[in-house]
């Protein structure tokens, strides 16, 4: 069973068409949009500041999702978090992917149909233009991404949003 501790958690605001995880954590003012998911080991700590997910995201295997006051997290539509990354405090715009393990922090901006490269770390305020591919520690923009780049990030997306109607049917069919 998710493991949902009564930190104002609110079920309304989360998607009948979207899936928790049994092991996944998710606390506090957390929205979760149409057809997105999170996984397995994931954390989404909305106890100190709202998160919102929009639709068709994932947050993927060990992710953390968390915000400090006066930070809120927001992933846009279509926002892929890989595997043991951590966004905290950052606000994502649409159609973007974030490499496993890297870590974005309070008050980063990363713009729309953009790449974090896995391990890559976006220090406090950053701002990534639209269209980025960022690498490194600390992040910096090394190109604009492309179409094959784009199609990956689309790619990703919808993968995981077609897989939201199997767990449903698995978990809860």
């Amino acid at each position: 069973m998710t493991r949902r501790l009564d930190l104002a958690f609110h079920d309304h605001l989360v998607a009948a068409t979207s899936w928790i995880a049994p092991t996944a954590t998710v606390i506090g003012n957390v929205t979760l949009g149409e057809e997105s998911i999170v996984l397995y080991s994931a954390v989404v700590r909305g106890d100190n500041e709202r998160i919102e997910i929009g639709a068709s995201c994932n947050v993927q295997d060990g992710a953390v999702l968390h915000a400090d006051p006066g930070f809120p997290c927001v992933l846009a539509d279509r926002v892929s978090v890989g595997h043991r990354a951590i966004v905290h405090g950052a606000m994502v715009e649409e159609d973007v992917l974030i490499g496993m393990g890297a870590i974005l922090l309070n008050g980063a901006k990363i713009g729309a149909a953009s790449l974090i490269a896995a391990g890559a770390l976006v220090t406090e305020n950053t701002v990534i233009p639209p269209r980025s591919v960022v690498m490194g520690v600390p992040g910096k923009v090394v190109r604009q991404t492309t179409e094959e780049d784009l199609a990956r990030i689309r790619h990703a997306a919808e993968h995981y949003r077609l897989a939201v109607a199997q767990y449903l049917e698995a978990y809860e069919g």
